[in-house]
């Protein structure tokens, strides 16, 4: 698992990028163009057995051409590490070795709430915006990153 700096100085100029919203059961999967500009979000895995959630994660990799993982970290609003922030790191620390090295963790604090005012404002229905909610969080935590890791150092 690298720090987000690092994880910025092994990415090719055009590479696409996983943005995962970590969930006890329901993982949102979001990607990124090969610019990272624009976050998508692209699936909810439902995860049973963490070896078929890797093979779902690996199929979604190679078929996307995917070079690096950005995993939402659900720090507390104060700062300071939740119980399931320590779910999202060693997610971290499992994916970076049975997928891919270039793995990093992003402050998600309100992407779930962020993602849920979204869908409202595009006015869909509440049961849709229920099953994208994951997602869609990913998608959130993913453009917060590809923000970050695209903006010029000025």
């Amino acid at each position: 698992m690298l720090d987000i700096e690092d994880f910025k100085k092994k990415l090719d100029k055009k590479s696409r990028l996983m943005g995962i919203d970590p969930g006890r059961k329901r993982v949102g999967i979001a990607i990124s163009d090969e610019n990272k500009i624009i976050a998508t979000p692209y699936t909810t895995i439902i995860k049973n057995k963490y070896s078929d959630f890797v093979k779902e994660i690996i199929k979604v990799v190679e078929e996307n051409q995917i070079k690096g993982i950005v995993i939402g970290n659900p720090i507390n609003m104060d700062g300071t590490a939740s119980q399931s922030s320590q779910s999202a790191k060693d997610l971290a620390i499992n994916l970076s070795k049975d997928v891919t090295e270039n793995v990093t963790l992003w402050d998600e604090r309100l992407s779930s709430q962020g993602a849920f005012n979204l869908s409202n404002d595009l006015a869909s229905n509440t049961s849709k915006k229920v099953s994208k909610l994951d997602e869609n969080s990913a998608q959130f935590i993913l453009q917060g990153a590809l923000d970050y890791l695209t903006k010029e150092n000025t």
